[in-house]
């Protein structure tokens, strides 16, 4: 019961952060994953990866969308690069010790975090 309460809090902070932010997936589900539930890293990238698979962000693309938030054409770019460079790293990510893959995103969250920081 502990670990399905935590995990649709997890999904609501997600949610939430996501819909405002545009952000969930790797900054707000794995480190809880792996934080509160126990979860290897690997475990909670692809934990995480199900959860971007279709429903993420369906409502809220469609609020964007009406808003006129959305380009398209950069989506429809995007998306074909994005499949086929989450399937290669994914398939890298797998390889990978599960230690060296924490220290990768850990680095991956501080720097980014010190361009928001310091940036304009």
């Amino acid at each position: 019961m502990y670990e399905i309460i935590v995990l649709l809090i997890i999904g609501l902070a997600a949610g939430l952060i996501s819909g405002v932010l545009g952000i969930g997936g790797g900054i707000v589900v794995i480190p809880m994953l792996v934080g509160f539930l126990g979860y290897s890293q690997k475990e909670a990238q692809g934990t995480s990866l199900g959860l971007l698979l279709l429903p993420i962000g369906l409502l809220a693309v469609m609020n964007y969308y009406k808003a006129d938030l959305i380009n398209l054409k950069a989506v429809g770019i995007m998306v074909i690069t994005f499949v086929i460079g989450s399937y290669v790293s994914s398939k890298f990510a797998i390889s990978l010790p599960d230690n060296i893959l924490k220290k990768i995103f850990a680095v991956f969250l501080l720097l980014y975090s010190m361009k928001l920081f310091f940036g304009k």
